[in-house]
């Protein structure tokens, strides 16, 4: 096993970063004697498995799907042909797609576990290309982006995050069409940073200015600062550049991954509610200035805490104000049924079925403005 998944995972580092899938495929051709081989990767709104390697190809059907959900390995096996394995190709919790291909022999556990350890060489390889090939991010769109939402989904960190004591995912709605709304996480240590941004406006001008806010706080975490600090200096670089004309609405967290203390800076529109054994609870906090309103913005933290197994969920306006038609807000009733219909489902999961609800409650009414929802599950 050992050596057939050192193998690929040489041959994956040596190829070009565009030619991936087929040097992955050939691998199984000439170790497993596989057939029917495809790679399908999740578009950007997660609703399909998006053919690689054949682009005309079928997307993907139910066992494909079944794997990209449960995040398990899928063996569909016939008694009048070769079995269909379909393995999810995931880094650390980012789901990525799937890979799925025949093979005409028994598939044992150990043979599973081999060809899973294999898939995970090449979702590996997968992520680190898309920043010098545009092959997958082509795959991935099936539509054209409006340059807005090219330059938010460039500055995401990925769509779902594991860890040893949490589970985390984020959704960015529309996708193919979003503006200044926006969401960033670091896992350090013991400690997770989680931030939900709305930007002021629309179009690419909202984008812009989200970017400016991300990249500030970016550069003072990675700089060791906390978030009053990263709040702070965010603020300063958004009033230089704007003068308190627009602003960016943010809620940044810090978790403590051993102890599920919250440290909050609510600087905005941002809400969140945890789910604790079935019962919800909006978090409520003191709002402070949006970042950028005024100069010299100073802020201050304040607590709250989880409890082992507690759903930590935050939304941006676009979510839980949003009132098409003029109806009550999504926020006042449907977000808590959504919420409920999640809990047996991983954060990755969840997030869709928020989003799906969201959808469903516009009733076919375009969305006055995009959305974010961020869900994490701490385990402890």
């Amino acid at each position: 096993m050992l050596d057939r998944t050192a193998s690929v995972g040489a041959r994956l580092r040596a190829a070009p970063p565009d030619r991936l899938p087929e040097v992955a495929a050939q691998h199984l051709r000439e170790h497993y004697a596989a057939d029917r081989i495809e790679v399908l990767l999740g578009d950007l709104s997660l609703t399909a498995l998006v053919p690689v390697l054949d682009p005309e190809g079928a997307t993907g059907g139910a066992i494909e799907q079944r794997c990209f959900g449960s995040q398990l390995p899928v063996v569909d096996t016939r008694p009048d042909g070769p079995a269909r394995v379909v393995l999810p190709l995931t880094v650390w919790g980012d789901r990525l797609g799937v890979l799925a291909f025949d093979i005409d022999r028994p598939v044992t556990p150990e043979l599973t576990a081999e060809l899973a350890a294999l898939a995970g060489e090449l979702a590996m390889a997968l992520r680190t290309a898309d920043r010098d090939t545009d092959r997958f991010h082509q795959a991935r769109r099936r539509q054209r982006l409006t340059m807005a939402a090219e330059l938010q989904w460039d500055l995401l960190p990925g769509r779902s995050l594991n860890g040893e004591r949490f589970r985390l995912a984020g959704a960015l709605e529309p996708a193919y069409a979003v503006y200044g709304d926006h969401y960033d996480w670091s896992v350090t240590g013991d400690r997770l940073t989680v931030t939900v941004l709305n930007g002021h406006g629309d179009g690419i001008e909202a984008t812009l200015l989200t970017t400016v806010a991300v990249n500030a706080m970016r550069n003072a975490r990675r700089s060791g600062a906390g978030i009053v600090e990263q709040s702070e200096l965010a603020s300063d670089a958004v009033y230089s550049r704007h003068g308190g004309k627009a602003y960016v609405a943010t809620l940044l967290l810090e978790i403590g991954l051993t102890d599920g203390t919250v440290e909050a800076v609510d600087a905005g529109s941002p809400k969140a509610m945890v789910a604790h054994h079935g019962d919800i609870r909006p978090i409520t906090l003191d709002q402070q200035l949006p970042l950028g309103m005024f100069g010299d913005n100073r802020y201050q933290t304040q607590k709250f805490q989880l409890e082992p197994g507690d759903r930590l969920l935050v939304t941006s306006d676009g979510v839980h104000a949003a009132a098409p038609g003029g109806r009550g807000e999504f926020g006042a009733t449907a977000l808590l049924t959504a919420l409920r219909r999640t809990r047996l489902q991983p954060p990755s999961e969840a997030v869709g079925t928020v989003v799906r609800s969201l959808r469903e409650f516009h009733s076919g009414v375009d969305p006055e403005d995009d959305a974010v929802i961020v869900c994490l599950d701490w385990l402890r």
